[in-house]
């Protein structure tokens, strides 16, 4: 049997859009977003011009938004379908996704502050840390996406 056909229906998303799953959809836009502060930050500190402090700032709002709009997505997900949310990795993956989204909010405040203290130390920390859970959570995701295909059309 095919890896797709042992697929569970009731495994299928609550958000979705013509059968797609939203939440997939909107993850990369944060990730992207988190990863590039990181980049911008780094700039900034190597440079001290101010246009990265500014693009760090920038990416980090966007960032926000977009992980929000991705967490209310798998949010629908797990409390629409009590089989997703019986699955393992579900807990940790949001759990996890929510403190990046609590670290992003607390970095895009910091990074509200003028010129060097926007970034060096503390928004640069909160950017390293951010991406560096974010491939922990990443790797549940997956976990849950290709080895307990959850959301996985048939």
């Amino acid at each position: 049997m095919a890896a797709a056909e042992t697929n569970h229906p009731a495994l299928e998303p609550t958000a979705a859009i013509a059968g797609h799953p939203i939440h997939p959809m909107l993850v990369p836009f944060p990730i992207v977003c988190f990863i590039g502060a990181l980049v911008t930050d780094i700039t900034y500190w190597r440079t001290a011009e101010i246009m990265w402090a500014d693009i760090s700032a920038w990416l980090l709002m966007i960032g926000l938004v977009m992980g929000v709009l991705a967490a209310l997505a798998g949010l629908i997900d797990v409390l629409g379908n009590r089989l997703i949310r019986s699955q393992t990795p579900v807990w940790p993956h949001m759990i996890g996704n929510l403190i990046v989204l609590v670290l992003a909010f607390f970095n895009n405040l910091i990074h509200s502050r003028d010129a060097w203290t926007s970034v060096v130390p503390t928004g640069l920390v909160l950017s390293l840390v951010t991406v560096l859970i974010l491939p922990v959570t990443g790797w549940l995701g997956w976990a849950l996406v290709y080895r307990r295909r959850v959301g996985v059309a048939k």
